[in-house]
């Protein structure tokens, strides 16, 4: 989530690059809520038309075809904001803008943007407060909306938006300390500002190492800040969260583990078992299940028609398979259906009689 305008830039670049690598770690957009300002693509101070870079070689383009914007300019409001976490939404807000979690979710929070002592600005015009986050954080866990929840801010003095948190399961981390700034990484004197925040900055640069199905814990990941290169402390509160930081993947927030199996056909995984419990060419052969159906069929024939009367019926059906494996035509086989009920129901007359 970011609230901001074309200077800061960088904002809206921190946000859209941890939107691209928790996709990239198997996090599908049906499961993302993301709310950007949406300003800066389409700011005409943006040189790059339609398009956000987070690095000045501008080898990728974060705002390219595969962003879905939940929350877009002034749909980023503070109020909005708490809704979504509450689930507290009007009944026209559709699905698709909702946190449809439950009491086995693990969210990541992410916000970025300019803060200060226990607030964070949206819009530059209003500001959420720590004891309205506190306050929608309580409500969420006391209606089972999540199991465990990190919460990653990068702004000035980031640490203490987290001072009115209370609820169990919480976990957060801050760029900066009470006192100190957030810095950007560095200039793009193409796009004329700055282009993404070291403490982002560096958050990326460690799951770039990761794939999938790594296992690098939470622990590695807040072991990884450095106070030299970041220029400011990164802290992080755990003293609401039970597991150790050692035992938890980073994969539980950032990324979604699934088993999946590909198939070139939507059907091939169900003609696959059908196979595996008969194989074809372990079944029975066609003459074998002719006689098969013969033998069965002739114990329940009168002694004085059996096999004559029964090979009539068989040959005919037999005939007509053979016509309609053949059939491309949905006219022609309409016709022969309608033909084959009148001899079907000729021959069960002449047979019951």
């Amino acid at each position: 989530m970011n609230q901001e305008r074309m200077f800061n830039y960088r904002h809206m670049a921190n946000t859209l690059s941890l939107y691209r690598t928790v996709k990239r770690l198997g996090i599908p957009d049906e499961r993302i809520i993301l709310m950007l300002a949406d300003d800066m693509a389409c700011n005409a101070r943006n040189k790059y038309s339609a398009q956000v870079f987070n690095n000045e070689n501008h080898h990728l383009n974060l705002y390219g075809d595969n962003v879905e914007v939940d929350y877009r300019g002034y749909e980023v409001t503070v109020e909005n904001f708490l809704r979504v976490l509450t689930g507290r939404h009007e009944t026209s807000v559709p699905r698709s803008k909702r946190l449809l979690s439950d009491e086995g979710s693990h969210i990541l929070l992410y916000m970025t943007g300019h803060g200060g002592d226990e607030f964070l600005k949206f819009q530059d015009s209003e500001e959420l407060q720590s004891h309205d986050l506190a306050d929608a954080v309580k409500q969420m866990k006391e209606k089972h909306r999540f199991k465990e929840l990190l919460i990653m801010v990068d702004t000035c003095q980031a640490s203490t938006l987290f001072n009115q948190l209370h609820s169990p399961g919480v976990l957060a981390i801050g760029s900066s300390m009470k006192g100190e700034n957030s810095y950007s990484h560095h200039l793009d004197s193409d796009v004329g500002v700055s282009v993404v925040d070291r403490f982002t900055f560096y958050t990326l640069a460690f799951f770039e190492r990761l794939n999938t199905y790594s296992n690098a814990s939470l622990s590695s990941l807040f072991n990884s800040y450095n106070p030299s290169t970041l220029m400011s402390t990164a802290y992080y509160r755990t003293n609401l969260y039970q597991r150790p930081l050692e035992e938890v993947p980073v994969t539980n927030f950032f990324g979604s583990v699934m088993e999946t199996i590909h198939t070139d056909s939507a059907y091939r995984a169900f003609s696959s078992k059908v196979r595996a419990e008969m194989p074809f060419d372990k079944a029975v052969s066609k003459t074998e299940r002719i006689t098969l159906t013969s033998a069965t069929t002739e114990n329940h024939l009168s002694d004085s028609r059996t096999k004559e009367e029964y090979c009539i019926v068989q040959q005919g059906t037999s005939r007509l398979c053979d016509v309609l494996n053949k059939l491309e035509d949905v006219d022609e086989l309409v016709n022969y259906g309608l033909a084959f009920m009148v001899v079907f129901v000729a021959v069960s007359t002449w047979l019951s009689q």
